[in-house]
């Protein structure tokens, strides 16, 4: 809503700030931490009024979460979501279609994530939400978003990091690979959150690395120089992910170990849905594979798990996803998590490279 003040700006020339998607970046990631710092105590005690026995732990997972973790509420992406959408309406550019369209992505998955969660708490059991039933209705919302991404860019193509020259005419197919790249990413960043703050940062982390490429991929002058494919109006997409920035540093303060309150599935579907649509947006779903890699990891070792279980009745790993494996070897909570935002922060920065080395 902001952003309309330039109408304005011919009388006071000082409210030009607000064309600078720039400057409405860093005041949605202020605006952003500041609402979750103030509303988080209400909504965590809201939460745990309404919630009784909080999010029920898993009882062949670590025998530590039984004793640290039963009776923390959960849905805590509710927290999240409140203060993106919140800055997001109060920064963003409102007339801009991709602001809308991600926006969409991330309430529908989020909706997805609250009724999980909302089963789990109600029933104390982790049989939530039909595995199947949410996987297809994420797939109809991804599909939905990807052919508006579409119908905007016309250009239905997949882009390879580091060689300017490759890019691979998908067609009709780029709205059911776009689905599968929205919906992974979801999924990948819900199996990710399992230990205190171990989702949230890298969530950050990738959301600054996409606000970058948000920023050059929208800017016509700079996807030049890079040489990179120049998308109109995805430019304003930074400041949604300036809002997550805000957002997941505002939720940190209150999922810190030993934290006061979970993610929940509604807050990892919804960030993880709108990390993967942001980069289907900007075509460079395969370098999110790269910033996103920690994500990647996290899914991959599930289905390795799965799979060999179920053709040769052994696991590979200790337990899965792959963060509970290194605690089952004798890691400390803290030790993972802090260890995994390194990795994340590598993985970002490799991502970012692909920017330049063309």
């Amino acid at each position: 809503m902001l952003y309309w003040l330039i109408a304005f700006s011919d009388t006071f020339s000082f409210l030009n700030v607000f064309r600078y998607i720039t400057f409405r970046t860093g005041g949605a990631m202020l605006t952003a931490t500041v609402f979750v710092f103030l509303f988080g105590p209400s909504i965590i005690n809201m939460l745990r009024l309404k919630q009784g026995k909080g999010q029920p732990i898993r009882s062949d997972g670590p025998a530590s979460h039984l004793l640290t973790k039963t009776g923390t509420p959960t849905m805590g992406g509710l927290m999240i979501l409140s203060g993106i959408v919140f800055t997001t309406l109060l920064w963003a550019n409102l007339s801009n279609p991709y602001v809308w369209i991600v926006l969409g992505v991330t309430l529908g998955f989020g909706t997805i994530g609250f009724y999980d969660d909302y089963l789990k708490v109600t029933k104390q059991t982790h049989a939530g939400f039909s595995g199947r039933s949410r996987l297809a209705i994420e797939a109809v919302i991804a599909l939905g978003a990807c052919y508006a991404f579409w119908q905007l860019s016309r250009s239905p193509v997949l882009a390879f990091p580091f060689v300017k020259e490759w890019v691979f005419y998908l067609g009709w197919l780029f709205p059911i690979f776009g689905a599968f790249i929205i919906v992974g990413a979801g999924n990948a960043v819900n199996l990710t959150d399992g230990l205190d703050g171990l989702a949230i940062v890298p969530v950050m982390i990738a959301g600054a690395s996409f606000g970058i490429i948000s920023y050059l991929v929208g800017n016509a002058l700079f996807a030049e120089y890079l040489q990179i494919r120049f998308v109109p109006g995805t430019g304003e997409l930074a400041v949604l992910c300036g809002s997550v920035i805000g957002a997941g540093l505002g939720f940190l303060w209150f999922n810190a170990p030993p934290a006061s309150i979970f993610m929940g599935d509604t807050g990892s579907l919804a960030l993880g849905g709108m990390l993967g649509s942001i980069a289907v947006a900007t075509k460079h779903e395969i370098v999110l594979a790269v910033i996103g890699g920690l994500f990647v990891l996290e899914a991959v070792s599930v289905i390795v798990q799965v799979v060999s279980f179920k053709l040769t009745g052994k696991r590979v790993f200790r337990m899965a996803p792959i963060h509970h494996h290194f605690e089952q070897l004798g890691w400390t909570e803290p030790q993972i998590v802090i260890r995994f935002w390194i990795i994340s922060v590598v993985l970002a920065l490799a991502g970012l490279s692909t920017l330049k080395l063309r």
